[in-house]
């Protein structure tokens, strides 16, 4: 009621104001002895009045336009700071940096989700990529992160956590499908934990496996096949939860949505995401958030700037001392270890 009484006068000015340069008009026409001339000076004259008042009415609509169009970008930045929360730069003792970019112009949230959070477990990390993009996937999104948000602290191993994120999402699915607005929705979530000793834990839903940076070298982190996206089929009664081996001080992993490496040009190349992380990790020390930014410069210019997908970037940057009998983690190695 208050938001009602309080937006009433603008509305009232909105409308009034281009009302009453019409009213002027009008009257001009109808009453004014120079408009029932049919002389030269007095069409000038009535052209001139026709030609203010409308230029006052398009100045006034588009004033109200862009005073809406500001008003949503607010919105938008709210929803966003309450879905995608500002990660802090060094979560457990990993320097963390995240990027999101929205594919529907103008947006600035869309169906990619990440978090990065401190428990007693260790680092749990979540990276996820809802069907679909701009606000269409945003409710899904929303559900999958408030779940993990939870679950993260509260389960006891990433198994848990995902049993989780599943019945969350089921519930979203269906409570869109009681008012008719469910479609074919599954939402590709990896997870991983990152435990006090470095271990590596992790469970991947059909999303990109990340890449592991180790000096100037990248290479996917593993390339076993990973379980169905989430919204699909039913979780399975068990869950390979497995170890990848340890972080090692200086090691850095890269979660990315697959926004980034389908992302094409005009020719319709894809966007070489491997490489130009390659690239934007030769310079040392390493830091994130310039890692970041280069690879998103990259991938603007390759793009034109307009990719067709929502792109996610995470960073996770190990800086922590180590014991010397920690092993360094590396790809072919890793997946022998249980």
């Amino acid at each position: 009621m208050i938001r009602i009484k309080a937006g009433l006068p603008r509305r009232v000015l909105t409308l009034g104001l281009p009302t009453t340069w019409g009213a002027g008009a009008v009257t001009y026409k109808l009453a004014c002895p120079l408009a029932q001339q049919d002389g030269l000076g007095a069409r000038l004259v009535s052209s001139a009045v026709f030609f203010a008042v409308g230029t006052g009415i398009v100045l006034q609509v588009r004033r109200t336009l862009l005073r809406e169009l500001r008003q949503a970008r607010r919105i938008a930045r709210a929803c966003q700071s309450a879905l995608l929360r500002p990660l802090p730069p060094s979560v457990g003792g990993l320097d963390v940096a995240a990027a999101q970019l929205s594919a529907d112009r103008g947006a600035v949230i869309g169906g990619d989700l990440y978090e990065v959070v401190g428990t007693e477990h260790g680092v749990r990390v979540v990276m996820g990529d809802a069907r679909g993009h701009g606000l269409a996937a945003v409710g899904t999104a929303a559900a999958v992160l408030g779940s993990f948000r939870e679950a993260a602290y509260d389960g006891g191993d990433l198994g848990d956590v995902l049993r989780r994120l599943d019945r969350a999402l089921a519930r979203q699915l269906c409570e869109r499908a009681d008012d008719g607005t469910a479609g074919e929705e599954f939402v590709t979530v990896l997870l991983l934990e990152i435990g006090p000793d470095g271990a590596v834990r992790a469970l991947n839903c059909g999303h990109p496996w990340p890449y592991l940076i180790t000096g100037t070298e990248v290479e996917p982190l593993a390339r076993a096949d990973p379980l169905p996206p989430l919204g699909l089929f039913p979780l399975p009664d068990e869950l390979p939860v497995q170890r990848y081996g340890r972080l090692a001080p200086g090691q850095a992993l890269l979660l990315y949505t697959d926004g980034a490496e389908d992302a094409r040009d005009g020719r319709g190349r894809f966007f070489p995401l491997r490489q130009t992380l390659a690239g934007a990790v030769r310079e040392q020390p390493l830091c994130p958030r310039a890692v970041l930014r280069r690879v998103l410069t990259a991938l603007l210019r390759h793009t034109h700037g307009g990719p067709s997908d929502d792109v996610a970037l995470l960073m996770l940057h190990h800086d922590r001392a180590r014991c010397h009998d920690d092993v360094p983690l590396t790809r072919h190695g890793a997946d022998s270890l249980s």
